[in-house]
Formats: C-alpha cells, structure tokens, sequence
C-alpha cells in the first residue's frame, strides 16, 4: 500500500499517542449532552457543556489556540488554553497531545464552559479532552479567499459520490438535500396515514418480474435450485393485498432495473406505490396533486421550487391533456385508429429510430418521449394511453383504444404513473399473452406472463386506482438537482480504477501532459529533460498503463492524455 506522506506522519503519531499510554479508538461511551445547535440557541454564559465531534481547524497561538468543532447539526468554535487543561506542572496533554500529535479530522470529546469571546463569538471553553478516533488520512480542506474564491473545493463528482462519507465531511449543504428527502418521505406517510392507509412490505426477490416493463436482474437461490429476479416493481403484489380485503395499502419499494445509467436513472431506485379499492384514475389525479403539493410545502415550506432554469409551482390544480392530443398538437401525427405500420412509418418519417421488435405501444411511447414530453414543464397530468401502451391498466369506458391512465409530467420528466387498475382476469390474460409475443419478437422488457397474479383476480378484486411515484426523481426537483447521483448517498458507479505505481519520471511527464494535452512528442521530451533511455521507458511505462497515448497526425506524432 503506497502511504502519501501525510498518512505516514499521522500513523508516526498514531504510534507515539499509544506510547503514551493513550487508546486512539476508545471503546468506552463518552457523555455528550449538547449539539452545537443547543448551545447557539440556548446559550448561557458560563454552563457546563459535554459536546463531541470533528476537529475542522484551528490556529494555535503558543498556550492558547482556537479551533473548530463539527458535529452532525453544525460547528461550534472551541477555546483550548494550556493552563485550563492542565492546571499542574505536567503540560502533555496541552504541549504534545492536543499541538503535535492530534490532526484536523481527529475525533475528540469536550468537556468545558460557555463564555462569549471578545468579538462576541459563542465558544466553549475547554476544561478537558479526550481523543475518541484518530484518523489517518487528510481530509480535504476548501479554502476560501478574502475575495471570497475558494481553492482546493471537493469538488469532482467521481470522487464525491464514491467517497460520499468524506463529501458529507467537508461538504456540509451536500447534508440539506438528504434531510430533505427524509422530509419529503415523512411527509408522504403522514399524508397516507391521515387518510388510514396501510404501509406494508412485498417480496423483493421474485419469481416472476411483473409491475413494469424493464429488465430484470436475475440471481439463483442454491436451496431451492431455481432463478429469481430483483424487483422492478411491487405493483402485482400490492394489488393481491386488495383481493385479501386491504382498502389502501402503499409501500416504499427499492426496485432494481438491468439497464443503463444516466443523469436520471439508476440500477437501483425507490418508488412509491399507493392502491387504493372502489377509486378510479379520475379520483387519483386530485388525491396525486394533492400528495404533491402538501409533499412541496413540507420540504420547503413553499409551493414554488427551482430546477435548473426552470420555475416549477406544484399549487394544484394541474393541467390536463390526453396524450393522442398531445402527440397530434406536437407532431400533427393523429395515432387514433392507426396501424403498427402506420405509427411505425410515422416515427421514421420523425427522425425517431425504431425497429421491427417495436410493438404499437411502443412505437407510441417513443414519439411521445422524443417530441412531446420534453415540453411539459410545470406539473401536467398526460391522461388516456393507448391499451397497447399499459397492459395492467382498465378499458377506458368511453373508448375501447384506450386506457384510463394518467401520468404526471414535470421538467419534462414522469414522476408519477397511475390507473384505473385492471380486475378482469380474462382480460388480464389476454393482455399478458399479446406481452408474450412482444418478447418472442426481440423485446427484452415485455412483461412475463404471472399466472398466480391472474389467480388473484380470479378471486375478485374490487374497483381499485393505484398511483406510483419515482421518489428519486421528486427529491431531485425539490432540491434543485440535475443528477439523480446528488439525491442518493451511493450511486452506482463504475468499479473504482486500481492505482497504478509510477515512477518520478512517469508522474513529471504526467504533470507536464496535465498542463498541455496533446503535445508534440519532441517537445514534450524535451521538456521533461530525460535521457534516451528513460524517456524510452517513461512513455512505454504510461501507454502501457492507458495513462498516455502516442497518436499519429498529418503534422507528426503528438502525446494525449488519457
């Protein structure tokens, strides 16, 4: 393991701390009774105060140093005084523990009194310490100028979303927007519990992936010698809770979807899934705007949110537009009564990029995604698909082409999806069999036929609307985030790359490239100053690790870095 040479130094002081006689990672309960947020809001000159956490800085002034103390509501500043702390002729704890062998990021406990500094700081004034965990690596420390530029940010995504814990540390709005999001779900429940609706939990391991159309993950069970599939929807089981008698159930699911990663999908996710018996899609548009905006107001305490450029207002009531019209207003294309071939004839003559495993459905879905959703940017309602586009969904009743569906479009994304739900289990049958020959054509995300859920039906299901939510995809619009990686604390990611050792030279031509990229070979040869031989080997050493490449132009050989 290659150590920089700070990481030495603090195991160097690791080593002298037990030494001493001191156990860097305690194992005893320190007593902590105060959060900086206590003692800024209930302040009182001279209390005794027990508070814990990181230190973030400090100056040291001989005897006396001021620091920073950061625990999980905010920082307080701390008061260290060599006398205080050591109030005999032993001077350790003061001269070498806390000055030469504690670090910024170290974990300690206070104990000390409230006084007011001269420029009317609230401070504690610390009595005694006691170092609870050292760490060994440095964290990054932003810093920020008289002009207020700040230098050294952590900044680079990569790094934050795969070093979440340290972006928390050093990033403290990164904190909001996940307190945010366990508003927006408290919020959500408190609105379902009011109303007497039941949380429950369904299987995540399935044996059948139903509810959606995606791909599903697959794993084997060993004990039973068969496959099951991650969950990329809860839908089929909730609804076999409404045939046993529940009249409103919902459920916060982790669902999982073999497919690709973007700014605004991720393999893993959390949806919500409210069913509700005797309601229709009508009924559950008003419950959903509703839901939305007492979800926007207990966030943010306001309607109004912003999202990129975008002023979104989530105060009901929201638009409604079927899509057949929202398609023939954007495209001038009308798909009623229109044949596969037609559509498919159609999207091509959009520009949109269709093949023969493309059911009608399908094809629908692709127009409206490439030309119409884009443009619904406050909350709309986009009601009534065509049944080959929702094989769960109800028989819309004035029109036998179509489905009594909604979903609600904000941003130009859906954040939420609903029906008037299917209980016809001969029909349900009928419905899954034409999904069957989607998948015999190519069709990788055509649902798989559940037999038991039909079973279910067969029993009797009362009129029910069922509404799910994309959880991820709403925090992000009441946060003001563009990346679903920013509202989940760990992303997915692409395995972390190996660090390579390099050699001086290696890293100097690297430093070089990092400045300029591409140069001409010659140059940059020169400039690194190198002998025949080693810049032979360095540039051998750095193509060989895909660190550097070594391109071939009209005007001659030219170094990139990779």
């Amino acid at each position: 393991m290659q150590l920089s040479e700070q990481e030495l130094v603090r195991r160097e002081k690791l080593k002298s701390l037990r030494d001493l006689g001191i156990n860097p990672y305690p194992a005893a309960l320190f007593p902590v009774d105060h959060t900086s947020e206590d003692i800024k809001q209930k302040f009182e000159e001279g209390k005794k105060v027990i508070i814990a956490g990181r230190l973030m800085s400090r100056r040291i002034q001989g005897k006396a140093s001021f620091a920073e103390l950061q625990d999980s509501n905010g920082r307080i500043q701390v008061y260290f005084n060599r006398d205080e702390i050591c109030t005999d002729d032993d001077k350790t704890k003061y001269n070498d523990i806390y000055k030469k062998l504690l670090d910024i990021g170290d974990f300690i406990g206070v104990e000390g009194e409230l006084f007011t500094t001269q420029v009317g700081e609230k401070t504690v004034m610390v009595k005694d310490f006691k170092l609870l965990s050292k760490t060994l690596k440095p964290l990054p420390q932003p810093r920020t100028d008289a002009d207020g530029k700040v230098y050294d940010a952590f900044t680079d995504p990569e790094l934050r979303y795969r070093q979440r814990y340290v972006d928390l540390v050093v990033n403290p709005h990164v904190k909001d927007v996940f307190i945010k999001r366990t508003k927006l779900f408290n919020a959500m429940r408190e609105f379902f519990n009011s109303k007497g609706y039941f949380e429950v939990e369904t299987p995540i391991l399935q044996p059948i992936p139903g509810g959606a159309s995606a791909r599903p993950f697959i794993t084997h069970h060993n004990s039973l010698d068969i496959p099951l599939y991650m969950r990329i929807a809860n839908e089929l089981y909730l609804k076999r809770l409404i045939v046993g008698g529940f009249e409103g159930v919902y459920e916060f699911s982790k669902n999982f979807r073999n497919e690709g990663m973007d700014r605004t999908h991720n393999p893993e996710f959390t949806a919500m899934e409210i069913y509700v018996a005797y309601k229709d899609y009508n009924w559950m548009m008003e419950f959903t705007e509703n839901l939305v905006e007492h979800c926007a107001i207990e966030v943010n305490g306001t309607t109004d949110a912003t999202f990129g450029e975008h002023k979104i207002n989530f105060k009901t009531p929201y638009a409604r537009v079927t899509m057949t019209d929202s398609i023939k207003h954007f495209t001038g294309f009308d798909i009623t009564g229109k044949t596969e071939e037609e559509i498919r004839e159609a999207a091509k003559g959009m520009g949109i990029e269709v093949d023969d495993t493309m059911g009608k459905g399908k094809l629908i879905d692709e127009i409206f995604g490439e030309k119409c959703e884009g443009n619904y940017i406050q909350p709309t309602f986009i009601t009534d698909y065509p049944k080959e586009m929702s094989p769960l969904c109800k028989e819309h009743r004035d029109n036998p082409d179509l489905t009594e569906r909604f979903e609600l479009m904000v941003c130009g994304k859906e954040i939420a999806n609903a029906y008037s739900e299917l209980n016809d289990p001969i029909d349900q049958r009928e419905r899954f069999e034409a999904q069957l020959k989607l998948s015999e054509k190519g069709d990788d995300e055509a649902m798989f036929i559940d037999n038991d859920f039909i079973r279910a039906l067969e029993y009797g299901m009362p009129p029910t609307s069922g509404m799910g939510i994309g959880m991820d995809r709403l925090i992000m619009y009441l946060t003001n985030n563009q990346s679903i990686q920013e509202v989940l604390f760990f992303p997915q990611m692409k395995p972390e790359k190996k660090a390579i050792p390099l050699t001086d030279e290696e890293k100097a031509v690297l430093a070089i490239l990092k400045d300029t990229s591409p140069m001409d070979l010659s140059e940059l040869k020169s400039k690194s100053g190198l002998s025949n031989k080693k810049w032979d080997k360095t540039i051998k050493g750095l193509t060989k690790n895909k660190l550097a490449s070594v391109d071939k132009t009209e005007e001659g050989l030219f170094v990139n870095l990779l």
